[in-house]
């Protein structure tokens, strides 16, 4: 065997993430508020960088940041150039959905109500962008480690275990984005029925089911239902203390012979209740960690337009609005002779450029993605929430030609601000089952809900095994194998056919 020496020319492609291409797809995922944090950093960090205050003369500058940020402008029907689309097709689509888990970032008037919470508490002793040297992964793993869990992602950590049908679990997260960190659900109850097209009725059904969450006392909508609550799971609620608990406002007042003359007991008693009332929390959203509060911001504002349609339209007030001053840079850079500071206001043009481009390519892609979640829902947007189609991003990457994990990155916190409430665009996708006759995709949340239901009005002569659950699925259309109506059924924590049989023989 002879060893030697040789040159070997090779040709071959490969994706390169320049961090040009990671500011791109990070610029992507942004929430407004990420966003315009990240552009204010840029234009301190960056000469060449301006503020678009709408004075600025075309000839200063070479690119605007957004069609949409240009007063007069529509966004939809401005074309863009060939470098820009070319960037964007590159940051948005050759990337696959394995980069996004790497490198995705972690993140929708009750005064006395609250004035008389806090004399309880006192009564209990109760606490009412990408450049080269980009944000390393062990940085985000320690803040994401060290970060005190949220009510909002503890209630829906919780809301994950029950067996709502989808449309249900979609009008529960909304309901749980509207609770405040003290735990309390302060808003009008009918009115957002109305939004969501729905009974009252039906979503005080779904409220009293997010009440048994922990921590106890948590969704209610005043304080007088927060201890009752508290109450009621210790099987303590009984005549006496349910008027306690309506007169609290005595109980503040420290006025002892008012509340027992209410509560028709004697001073022990009442003194024993006092001290129950005492131990229980008064807000008890307080326990858990609370993020900055911000208000949400729709993103995306879609209107009715008089013929029925819809009109869907970027908020500009969340667009950051920047320009490229070329003119600040060709004087600066014709005067320097030093190739140090050459390279620098080089590097700064070319990454304010792409920035600009970055930024506008992003305001395209929200809009194009928003306008087929639109399409897709419009008869949610239209008659209510029963009328909501089983959807999931493929649907939509495939209808406007984009890739999977760009339409993921789109969604996520990005809100819609609709005729009937601000949604997060993610609440749009529910998962589907195929149905047998190639129609309409069944939801899967809608299948569980089924299975649920059949089990339900069993007796002990037709009780179901699991293969008899999927011809009567079958029968209803429903195209689902066994062991996925087994993996159902168990994640609902009920028993198989063979337990349930032998439940019904011994209460009969």
């Amino acid at each position: 065997m002879s060893f030697g020496q040789r040159l070997e020319f090779r040709q071959g492609q490969s994706l390169v993430m320049t961090p040009q291409l990671q500011q791109a797809i990070k610029l992507l995922q942004m929430s407004n508020f990420e966003l315009t944090a990240y552009v204010e950093d840029e234009l301190l960090r960056n000469p060449l960088l301006e503020r678009n205050k709408g004075e600025a003369n075309e000839s200063e500058a070479e690119e605007p940041a957004s069609s949409a940020t240009s007063d007069g402008h529509d966004l939809g029907e401005v074309s863009i150039d060939a470098e820009s689309s070319s960037a964007a097709s590159a940051a948005a689509d050759a990337v696959d959905a394995d980069f996004e888990s790497t490198y995705a970032t972690s993140r929708e008037d009750a005064g006395e109500q609250v004035r008389t919470a806090d004399r309880i508490g006192s009564l209990s002793g109760a606490g009412g962008g990408v450049n080269s040297g980009a944000e390393s992964i062990s940085t985000i793993i320690e803040q994401t480690a060290t970060r005190d869990i949220t009510l909002v992602e503890h209630l829906s950590a919780q809301l994950a275990l029950t067996s709502f049908d989808p449309k249900d679990r979609l009008m529960a997260a909304r309901l749980i984005a509207l609770v405040d960190d003290d735990g309390y659900l302060r808003v009008d109850l009918g009115e957002e029925a109305r939004r969501l097209g729905v009974s009252q009725a039906r979503l005080e059904r779904i409220l009293s089911t997010l009440q048994n969450f922990e921590p106890t006392g948590v969704m209610a909508r005043d304080l007088g239902e927060c201890l009752s609550l508290q109450l009621i799971e210790r099987d303590r609620y009984d005549p006496a203390m349910q008027a306690m608990i309506e007169n609290l406002d005595l109980l503040a007042r420290h006025d002892i012979q008012a509340l027992k003359e209410c509560c028709g007991v004697d001073t022990e008693d009442l003194s024993d209740m006092i001290g129950e009332i005492r131990a229980l929390t008064p807000k008890p959203g307080q326990a858990f960690g609370s993020e900055t509060t911000a208000v949400m911001v729709p993103d995306v504002i879609v209107t009715e337009r008089p013929d029925g349609g819809w009109a869907v339209e970027l908020n500009s007030e969340t667009l950051p609005r920047v320009l490229v001053n070329s003119r600040y840079y060709a004087e600066v850079n014709s005067n320097l002779r030093n190739e140090e500071e050459k390279t620098f206001i080089s590097e700064c043009h070319q990454n304010a450029t792409w920035l600009v481009k970055s930024l506008d390519q992003r305001a395209r892609t929200i809009l194009k993605v928003s306008r087929e979640l639109v399409r897709q829902q419009d008869g949610f947007l239209a008659h209510g929430i029963e009328h909501l189609r089983p959807l999931n991003l493929r649907a939509v990457a495939d209808a406007i030609e984009m890739h999977e994990s760009t339409v993921s990155r789109v969604t996520s916190n990005k809100f819609i601000q609709t005729p009937r409430g601000l949604f997060e665009l993610k609440y749009f996708f529910t998962a589907a089952i195929a149905s047998m006759d190639g129609g309409q995709a069944h939801s899967a949340e809608a299948v569980r809900h089924r299975i649920k239901g059949l089990i339900a009005h069993e007796t002990l002569a037709s009780v179901l095994s699991d293969d008899r659950i999927v011809e009567l699925l079958s029968e209803a259309g429903i195209d689902i194998a066994r062991r996925t109506v087994a993996k159902y059924r168990e994640a609902m924590r009920i028993p198989s056919s063979v337990q349930r049989r032998r439940v019904l023989k011994q209460s009969i």
